[in-house]
């Protein structure tokens, strides 16, 4: 089922170049964002940074990183397509290593040069509160200094925000004062802590715009790749032309849908197919009914 394109009749579909981790089993990377920004309406570009059979949460992991080398060859092919130029969005998350940020921020200044109106948003995956850092000194350099300053939107959760930032992100307004530091236009920070509401995490967006905040009840289950799905239910709906506060609800709506459909197992997989109908048209009503969006000032 898709969302939006019943609005583009006649029309191309926007394209989403995607640069991310694939693995064979399982939902993170492009394999758990590429089917529904899909099933939105966008064509998606997957280019991988790694092939491995399953996420690092299991016991064992086979596979590898792809060497920067060959991710620059993949989209040195794209732009001798012309697809950066015809592309609406590019999406990065999962590196893996810095050599292959360098490359992508390559392939992004280039991009941009040659399509001014393209939409950047960079999913700096370092770490998580729960794992610590997942990404050497050499990554995490990278994404603060080549793939951060060239975005448009940054979809960090907490822990990598404060990582960046340098500013403890405690609350929502912490968020608002890590942009400043950072200088990017838009921030969409997930799993933020909210004053007097301990059953509760925050998505909070920030942008000139303004700021909102969603709150949504800490649930039992914690599968991998919902940050993923989340990067990549809102940048297919700004490809489509959805304001940023809209994107990120219906996202977060999104994932709700999938982690109510999830066992509760520690690290259980989300089933993406399975809920691939609930994912792509929840508006959150129907999915979190307490849970709360809200305006700050």
């Amino acid at each position: 089922m898709s969302a939006e394109p019943e609005e583009r009749p006649g029309r191309p579909l926007p394209i989403v170049i995607s640069i991310q981790s694939q693995i064979a089993w399982g939902h993170v990377g492009n394999s758990a964002a590429a089917w529904p920004m899909r099933a939105c309406g966008v064509e998606v570009i997957e280019v991988p940074t790694a092939l491995l059979s399953n996420h690092p949460h299991y016991p064992s992991m086979r596979g590898r990183l792809l060497d920067p080398d060959l991710v620059d060859e993949i989209l040195s092919g794209l732009a001798e397509r012309g697809i950066h130029q015809r592309a609406t969005a590019i999406l990065s998350g999962f590196m893996g290593q810095a050599g292959t940020a360098s490359v992508v921020a390559a392939f992004v200044r280039q991009a941009k040069d040659a399509n001014p109106d393209l939409l950047y948003a960079c999913d700096p995956v370092i770490g998580d509160a729960d794992l610590g850092f997942f990404a050497d000194a050499a990554l995490r350099r990278a994404f603060a200094e080549d793939l951060v300053p060239l975005a448009d939107l940054i979809l960090p959760n907490a822990f990598e925000l404060e990582a960046l930032s340098g500013v403890a992100i405690d609350g929502p307004d912490a968020v608002a004062a890590a942009r400043a530091v950072l200088g990017t236009p838009a921030v969409v920070a997930t799993s933020v802590p909210v004053e007097g509401w301990p059953d509760r995490l925050g998505t909070v967006t920030v942008s000139d715009a303004g700021r909102s905040i969603i709150k949504m009840p800490r649930l039992p289950v914690r599968p991998a790749g919902t940050g993923d799905l989340l990067a990549g239910l809102t940048v297919a709906r700004l490809a489509l032309g959805v304001d940023l506060d809209t994107a990120v609800a219906r996202a977060v709506a999104g994932v709700a849908a999938a982690l109510a459909r999830t066992s509760g197992e520690p690290w259980a997989e989300m089933p993406i197919a399975a809920a691939i109908d609930a994912i792509v048209t929840a508006t959150g009503r129907e999915t979190m009914p307490e849970s709360g969006t809200e305006q700050m000032r």
